[in-house]
């Protein structure tokens, strides 16, 4: 049986050692974010702190913070899960093993969302968003943010709680020009269900009524982030991972989860929107400031155990990764009946996710011709053109027949793989003016830059190596080559300033780079700090994938362009070096360092823990 409450799971985490208490006043500006990374960082345990300064209410942080701790929390419902999904990719194997599905038909009524007639904790109390614990996580954002909540939205008229839309969308609690306790802040990103909502409420007379749940079983704040078909309600989805149907129950107009630890109700306010932002966000960078709608807000309520769920978002890996390998193991055998020839896909988390997507597909189109990118172009495409998927700026795709070994997830192998066959002349796609995540500010506008196929398939065509040729030397400029690995070379280049000065740099490397024989270095990254993009295969990731903007940033030694088609028969070049125009990466500020310091050294609560 699932969890009936955040406070049950807590207790559970703790019965198993798998959670610390802090007794100490801890300030949720900037303190609870900072001893959080650090105990994530050392996968250590969740964290429930006790007293939080300025609040009545405990808060509790990093359940998700392994992979072994989240596979703890849907320990009794991962394999019961796993086989509705295989049902549902073949219902024939009901049939041919039914001694194995038999519990699932019975299972399957958990995702049956339930009305709560009597049992509402949630009503037990009525606060203001003030007294919620404000936390801020990092030195420039512009107020206090829920990180976790579960926004839920239906169309309008609408009472079938089957085509509602549970979303994670971060909101602001306080600052800017929000009036204190009376406005919050909604912002949701491309393509986000609860945008089809807004939408058909702008053509209707109706109020768009929304509802935040913060807490209640960690199924619920799982399910609001798991990116489900838009006609499967994540209520469903939630009910299942907690072998528990999902409680609601409608109140003055709006929908409520009876189980959740908090309750914010309002409405959408048609027409207005106010500054959000600026935020730390998961590509490890800002997201700074933009116009957003207002939710004005109704009622706070909150049940009488209620605990504040949050995490820290900040420059992967961080908690919310458990999500992305929950959503991982649940889903990939799904893959190949949502995209059709699709072997395996890694939205690499350590890049930020949607900035980078490697794939894995099957060339079968013409097995009596010379093998070249053919059907895993149409995968690609197929990628490129729906859902989540939609939003990877750099895809790299490669045939599962050159190497059925290959593996999406096994990151250095698989730019080994690619490296090894490549031809730089052919394997590029590029897709110019479209759009990107909204978060991803390497772009030349708010939501708007370039994507980039890179596609191999065929015979190794090199060797790969760590070493540089005799004499090697870089024009003015460039300094400090290092290898992140075999065939990746790192550039230290002067600070970025302008494109027309740009071209000019990189037609100088390029041209200094033609007298070398580099077939076995195919992929140089130009970058503001060679040494540290090499020292992590992590680094290596962040920067090159987050910092650059493929029709912009992408050049080749010896390029050339062909009826619109671009190449280049020497190594490719990524500048990866930051830019005028991107957003300022997250740096903890001294004085809560030297703070939480105090809390780990000797005498401190958390003195060993680490």
């Amino acid at each position: 049986m699932g969890y009936k409450s955040l406070l049950h799971c807590v207790k559970d985490l703790e019965k198993n050692s798998r959670l610390i208490r802090i007794k100490s006043q801890v300030d949720p500006d900037l303190q609870m974010a900072e001893i959080h990374r650090r105990v994530y960082d050392a996968k250590g345990p969740a964290i429930l702190f006790e007293n939080v300064k300025g609040s009545p209410f405990p808060a509790v942080s990093n359940l998700y913070g392994t992979n072994d701790r989240t596979r703890f929390l849907f320990r009794h419902e991962l394999q019961k899960v796993q086989k509705i999904i295989e049902l549902k990719i073949d219902p024939v194997q009901f049939l041919k093993n039914p001694l194995r599905y038999a519990s699932s038909p019975f299972f399957a009524l958990n995702g049956l969302p339930k009305k709560a007639r009597f049992s509402k904790p949630v009503l037990f109390g009525e606060t203001k968003i003030s007294s919620l614990p404000q936390i801020k996580s990092w030195p420039d954002d512009g107020g206090a943010f829920i990180t976790l909540p579960q926004v839920f939205s239906m169309y309008p008229h609408s009472k079938d709680i089957m085509k509602s839309n549970l979303g994670m969308y971060r909101i602001q609690l306080s600052g800017n020009k929000y009036q204190q306790d009376q406005e919050v802040g909604l912002h949701y990103q491309l393509h986000r269900g609860i945008g089809v909502h807004h939408n058909a409420y702008n053509n209707s007379d109706e109020p768009f009524r929304v509802s935040v749940f913060v807490g209640g079983p960690p199924s619920n704040a799982f399910s609001a982030i798991m990116p489900l078909p838009e006609n499967l309600s994540e209520l469903t989805f939630a009910g299942l991972l907690n072998s528990r149907r999902f409680r609601y129950f409608n109140k003055d107009g709006y929908t409520l989860s009876a189980d959740a630890d908090f309750c914010i109700t309002g409405t959408v306010l048609k027409g207005e929107k106010l500054p959000e932002g600026p935020f730390g966000d998961h590509l490890g960078y800002y997201s700074l400031t933009h116009d957003f709608p207002v939710l004005k807000v109704d009622k706070v309520y909150h049940r009488k155990d209620a605990i504040w769920h949050f995490t820290v978002v900040s420059r992967p890996p961080a908690e919310d990764s458990g999500f992305g390998y929950l959503i991982h193991e649940l889903v990939k055998d799904l893959a190949s009946q949502e995209f059709p020839g699709l072997i395996d896909v890694n939205a690499v988390d350590a890049a930020g996710v949607h900035p980078l997507l490697l794939a894995i597909g099957s060339e079968r189109y013409m097995p009596f011709r010379e093998r070249k990118p053919e059907e895993i172009l149409t995968i690609a495409n197929h990628l490129l053109g729906k859902g989540q998927t939609s939003l990877a700026k750099y895809l790299f795709i490669a045939d599962i027949g050159d190497d059925e070994n290959l593996d999406s997830h096994n990151i250095r192998h698989y730019f080994n793989h690619v490296l090894e066959r490549i031809d730089w002349k052919r394997d590029l796609h590029f897709y110019t003016k479209t759009t990107i995540d909204t978060l991803d500010y390497s772009g030349e506008d708010w939501n708007s830059g370039s994507k980039v196929v890179v596609a191999c398939c065929g015979d190794k065509k090199r060797s790969l190596s760590a070493t540089l040729p005799q004499d090697f030397d870089l024009p003015p400029g460039f300094e400090d080559p290092v290898f992140v690995q075999k065939g990746i070379l790192a550039i230290k280049a002067s600070p970025f300033d302008d494109m027309k000065n740009t071209a000019r740099m990189m037609k100088q490397l390029s041209d200094c780079l033609m007298k070398y024989d580099l077939n076995q270095i195919p992929l140089i990254i130009v970058v503001d700090d060679a040494v540290f993009l090499s020292q992590t295969l992590n680094n290596f990731l962040w920067v090159t994938f987050t910092r650059s903007n493929p029709s912009h940033d992408i050049h080749g030694v010896d390029s050339f362009t062909e009826n619109k088609h671009w190449g280049c028969n020497g190594p490719l070049i990524i500048d990866g070096r930051i830019k005028p125009h991107h957003a300022p990466p997250l740096i903890v500020d001294d004085h809560t360092m030297q703070s939480v310091d105090k809390l780990f050294s000797k005498g401190g609560e958390l003195y060993n823990l680490l």
